[in-house]
């Protein structure tokens, strides 16, 4: 088996996992989360920040210009690794909360499914009250 089969092989599969990565996320976000435990929802909540910030680091990736020297089969092997890199930096990303997306859709999500009531009144309270204040001036 050659280098160029093996690339060939990658690419095959490389773009089979990335449909079916995208598709699974988007049937996880699409079900319905109304008897979903706190845990399950942050799952979720993480799992679309990493892959937002995958698809963020790879099209910041596109801006950097390509060594024309390169060789088509090793490319495509190393952008495998820098695939699985991508992936793994946005997975640690989103543990350690650096952008915070997950938590906000976590808490729009528990105010969509009307899980957490008291956060909605007391944001209502605090927007009534910044309006009155607003008025008065």
């Amino acid at each position: 088996m050659d280098i160029s089969s093996i690339t060939s092989l990658y690419s095959d599969v490389y773009t089979t996992a990335a449909n079916q990565s995208a598709t699974e996320l988007q049937d996880k976000l699409s079900s319905d989360y109304t008897s979903a435990t706190d845990d399950e929802l942050m799952d979720v909540c993480k799992q679309f920040e990493a892959y937002f910030l995958e698809q963020v680091f790879k099209e910041m990736e596109k801006t950097i210009p390509e060594d024309e020297d390169s060789d088509s089969s090793t490319s495509q092997l190393v952008d495998y690794f820098k695939d699985e890199m991508l992936q793994e930096i946005a997975s640690e990303s989103t543990e350690q909360s650096s952008l915070g997306l997950a938590q906000m859709l976590y808490e729009q999500m528990q105010r969509n499914l009307g899980t957490d009531i008291t956060q909605i009144s007391e944001a209502a309270i605090e927007t009534t009250a910044a309006e009155a204040a607003i008025e008065e001036l």
